[in-house]
């Protein structure tokens, strides 16, 4: 027999809950012979599990346990998503979206049926003893099927098997389609392709759902009790027979997620994504302030959850006192399950770049996923919010010690007293400044203006320096024949000089989530300066200044200072204070164009391509003949190549050896030879080295079908080829003339970019 209208429940992420029966990147095992699981966050969809007072283990170690009964958690395969029972736990395998349960105390057993272990699932849901899962794949965006449903049963001797479940079998059910199913203790409930929902199993009549017309985001469940966040209002509503699971229950508290113990729950709140619970819980053990939180699950006595900044686990305890009962790992874990499909409003998709690991460009195993996460609207307290959440990134929380103006007071709690007495000193410096200002003028007028004039008479029609900051776009659009160069002595004092605290203030303390990238140089970080600039600042490691000294800073100074162009990245200023040494660039907003070929933004034209090629170019050649001394880049590569505002094409972190070295000729055929590379890239999409490629080096691939007159097989086919396909071609050609390899036989930067510029008006 079935029950219908238990809830109207509409999952519209994964992610959303936790508990019995519930699908996310991390799980519990309820029960004495309980355990956490997570999916990490290297790409690979690997399982990170962590027992009770035991070592860590991984799908991906070789090590052995020191607890044999754990031995067998190194074969776990890669997961999509997790689903936790009492004492075992559930996934979907990565790739071939079959079903996969095992528990600690058998963990050499797939609970799993002989009869389901082919078949693909859409979904799983692992309740007390039993578990249900929809048939279809998990890669598709809204795939639907049948349910199937087997028991987790108890042996003699405490171990786990599996079994075709009778309990939960119902004729009425086994024609239904399911978009979605979730799984408690003793029920489940699926929401049915047609509409509504519909509930079956022995239990199913216990919970007492007094408001079945309302639909769900989310739900979790207890031993007895069933929490769900409408859909309407995102709060919390609660049913079953335990009146303790309601205790201290959240009024007006908006909710992204959920996860359920034996007697308590705890949720992650939509503002902050700070972390509320009731139940049986000792709510002093909740974290408070700081980070928030982006994935959460809870076991009998013990809930972990995911940092939002740092992808590490902190686990708290029911009791608040006890010690910890399970280690969790240091492994960066996943944010959220790997979803297909477009994300939903209020959400944004989880960007791997902000983890600073250069060889990781996805936290899924398949391209064509994502991981979907709700946005934060507020931060917790102690911080101040100081930008909101867009497509692609999370609002960011700042901390209330770098408030430095109006606009956060009131979120940090100044006092009314302080702020007069910055209104007082305010007053004060504007009466100064007003006195200083007056005599300045005077003195302007009677000393200064006079020797000003003369020397601009003397200077008459000769163009200048302006300085490295303030050139507009049309006056470096022909840079390299409109001005001389100063002495490159005089460069540094023409340039900006900025304030240790200013750039501090600007990076929100040099912190992490203002980070752009990092390199053997050092970081480099966006900023705001107070005027409403933003800049990008380049921050040197302490290994940087050890080895070098102040006067090699100066001679860089020197050089970056007569570096000016519309494709290459323009210093704007500079900082020295405090035996810190920053560098000031202009900030390329859409990023490198190494994230737009191979991180998952925007593919860009084949048009766009090839004028991206062409002012790379000119950068290089004006770099190589224009600037004075004339400067080898030394490490071309897409990753080097920033997209302004207008998607122009600037070239950045350049080397400093000149003309005065050795070998300098050689070194400007090193740069056309890196550019080759680059060129290969921006026409076939695949990275210069791509170790799941064969052969891995791009070089290695594509020169042999160039010159076998097979240029085409190379041609990226996920960008919409354009009508005239011969300058491709030739681009191709391009391409393999710059990657000779003999460094006398490839062409010159200026070559190169002539030939391209021919190519661009070919395909115009």
């Amino acid at each position: 027999m079935h029950y219908s209208l238990l809830f109207l429940l509409l999952l519209r992420s994964f992610t959303t809950a936790s508990g019995f029966g519930s699908l996310g990147p991390i799980a519990a095992a309820f029960g004495d012979n309980g355990f956490f699981c997570a999916i990490d966050a290297s790409g690979k969809q690997e399982v990170i599990c962590w027992p009770k007072n035991t070592t860590l283990l991984s799908s991906s170690s070789s090590s052995s346990s020191s607890s044999t009964a754990y031995s067998s958690l190194t074969s776990i395969p890669p997961m999509e998503a997790l689903s936790g029972g009492e004492g075992f736990l559930c996934g979907i395998l990565a790739n071939t979206s079959r079903a996969f349960c095992w528990s600690s105390i058998s963990p050499g057993v797939d609970l799993v049926p002989l009869a389901y272990r082919a078949t693909a699932y859409s979904q799983i849901a692992a309740g007390k003893s039993h578990v249900c899962a929809i048939r279809g794949s998990y890669y598709s965006d809204h795939d639907s099927g049948t349910v199937d449903c087997w028991d987790v049963v108890k042996g003699s001797n405490n171990s786990l098997t599996s079994a075709q479940s009778s309990g939960f079998y119902d004729q009425s059910i086994g024609n239904l389609v399911f978009n979605r199913v979730v799984s408690g203790d003793g029920f489940s409930c699926g929401e049915v392709r047609e509409g509504g929902v519909v509930c079956w199993g022995p239990n199913s009549t216990t919970i007492g759902v007094s408001e079945a017309s309302e639909n769900y985001i989310a739900l979790a469940s207890a031993t007895d009790s069933v929490c769900g966040i409408s859909e309407e209002s995102s709060e919390v509503k609660c049913w079953g027979r335990s009146n303790d699971s309601f205790s201290s229950l959240p009024i007006r508290t908006r909710f992204v997620s959920l996860a359920a113990g034996a007697e308590h729950f705890c949720g992650i709140r939509e503002d902050t994504h700070g972390i509320e619970c009731w139940g049986s819980f000792n709510l002093s053990s909740v974290p408070k302030g700081g980070s928030g939180f982006v994935a959460i699950a809870s076991s009998d006595f013990t809930t972990c959850a995911i940092r939002e900044n740092d992808l590490v686990i902190d686990c708290w305890f029911s009791d608040g006192i006890s010690p910890p009962e399970y280690d969790p790992p240091l492994e960066l874990c996943s944010p959220g399950l790997c979803v297909p499909g477009s994300c939903g409003d209020r959400e944004f998709v989880f960007n791997a770049s902000i983890l600073n690991e250069p060889d990781l460009t996805t936290l899924c195993v398949r391209k064509d996923l994502k991981i979907c996460k709700p946005c934060g609207s507020d931060c917790s307290k102690g911080f101040f919010l100081s930008s909101s959440c867009t497509a692609n990134s999370d609002r960011v929380c700042t901390d209330c010690s770098l408030c430095q103006n109006s606009s956060c007071w009131d979120v940090c709690g100044m006092q009314s007293s302080a702020k007069k007495q910055w209104h007082h000193l305010s007053r004060l410096l504007i009466v100064i400044g007003s006195s200083a200002f007056a005599f300045f003028l005077i003195l302007t007028c009677c000393f200064v203006l006079p020797c000003l004039i003369t020397t601009r008479k003397e200077e008459g029609s000769k163009n200048q320096f302006k300085s490295c900051i303030g050139k507009s776009e049309l006056e470096t659009d022909n840079a390299s024949e409109s001005y001389q160069p100063p002495s490159m002595a005089s460069c540094p004092g023409m340039a900006q000089v900025f304030r240790l605290s200013e750039l501090k203030d600007a990076t929100n303390g040099f912190k992490e989530f203002n980070e752009l990238g990092r390199g053997s140089y050092g970081f480099v970080y966006k900023a705001i300066l107070p005027d409403g600039r933003q800049v990008a600042v380049k921050r040197a490691n302490a290994a940087t200044i050890i080895h070098s000294n102040s006067r090699d800073f100066e001679m860089e100074l020197e050089i970056l200072c007569n570096v000016r162009h519309c494709n290459i990245v323009n210093l704007l200023g500079y900082c020295s204070e405090m035996g810190e040494r920053l560098l000031v660039y202009e900030y390329m907003p859409h990023g490198t164009l190494h994230d737009h070929l191979h991180s998952g933004l925007s593919p860009l034209s084949w048009t766009l391509r090839l004028k991206i090629a062409l002012q790379a170019a000119k950068g290089l050649e004006y770099l190589h003949k224009e600037a004075e001394p004339s400067i080898v880049h030394r490490n071309v590569k897409t990753s080097n190549i920033l997209l302004d505002s207008e998607w122009g094409a600037r070239i950045a972190d350049f080397g400093l050896l000149t003309a005065n070295e050795k070998d300098f000729g050689g070194d400007m055929k090193t740069d056309v030879y890196e550019f080759g590379t680059v060129l290969l890239e921006i026409l076939s999409g695949r990275k210069a080295y791509d170790r799941d490629c064969t052969p891995p080096s791009i070089v290695e691939w594509a020169v042999p079908l160039i010159r076998q007159g097979k240029a085409a097989a190379i041609v990226d086919r996920y960008v919409a080829l354009p009508r005239n396909f011969e300058p491709l071609l030739k681009f191709a050609d391009i391409a393999e003339l710059a990657l000779k390899e003999n460094p006398d036989d490839r062409p010159t930067m200026s070559d190169l970019a002539n030939w391209l510029e021919q190519i661009v008006k070919d395909i115009l």
